[in-house]
């Protein structure tokens, strides 16, 4: 089975999709060693992976290298694409497909505000012309970044119509709120992120759980930490070995 169509199935599957974000090709390969079915890209460890700021539309050329890395792994691969770092939308549309990616996450968010509706849904629209295949993962910032959230739902099911396979609405805690999404939602998944316990998010019918940066955000601390536990003379971390860790990119590099 082709895996943008495997991607598709594990949205409606018996258990939501628990989907880790990586940031280079060792972290994802670590996640897929670990049994994860799918991976995502975590666009603030990729961002600071190179030295450069998240959410400012300037990782397009570093986000497109780690696709083409990541189309190796036998798991299906979706990718943060911001706005679509000002690319023609076809043409990233198209690439990413090329590549082997299974699914992409568009946000609506540009810097402080949200984009018009209108603009957002030609944004998923042209994704969607350019390649059915794809599972669009539309982003509402409405709470990601403390606005009113009257306009969620609206939003929501705009950019469904404009071709969205999923939605995605970080920062929503509020249980009611989320079970009143779902139901309006209907078949198209919701996903949130990581911020409620799994258990309960699969209770109030999310179909989707994204980690977000939260794995980069710890393995960066642990990293620091290691070292300065070294320098004290305290015990370090545990950790993989190097042979286990230079078998990685061997034990899932999917076969061609």
């Amino acid at each position: 089975m082709p895996l943008a169509v495997q991607f598709k199935d594990l949205h409606h599957a018996d258990e939501p999709l628990l989907l880790p974000n990586a940031w280079d090709f060792a972290s994802a390969a670590a996640f897929v060693h670990a049994g994860f079915r799918a991976v995502g890209t975590t666009s603030l460890g990729v961002a600071a992976s190179h030295g450069l700021p998240d959410a400012a539309g300037v990782t397009g050329p570093e986000t497109l290298a780690l696709a083409r890395t990541l189309a190796r792994l036998p798991v299906p691969v979706t990718v943060d694409i911001e706005a679509g770092f000002g690319m023609d939308p076809a043409e990233l549309a198209a690439e990413l497909t090329a590549i082997g990616i299974a699914g992409v996450n568009i946000e609506d968010a540009r810097g402080d505000h949200l984009a018009a509706i209108d603009e957002q849904c030609a944004l998923i629209a042209a994704f969607r012309a350019a390649t059915p295949e794809l599972f669009i993962n539309a982003r509402v910032d409405t709470y990601w970044l403390h606005l009113p959230t009257d306009d969620t739902t609206r939003r929501a099911l705009a950019y469904v119509d404009a071709g969205a396979d999923g939605v995605f609405v970080p920062g929503i805690g509020d249980e009611r709120q989320i079970e009143q999404l779902v139901a309006t939602l209907g078949r198209t998944p919701l996903n949130l992120l990581a911020q409620l316990p799994f258990q309960r998010l699969r209770e109030l019918g999310v179909r989707r759980v994204s980690t977000g940066s939260l794995p980069f955000r710890v393995a960066i601390t642990a990293a620091a930490s290691a070292a300065t536990a070294y320098a004290t003379g305290a015990p370090t971390p545990a950790a993989m070995s190097y042979e286990e860790a230079q078998a990685l990119t061997g034990d899932v590099n999917r076969s061609r």
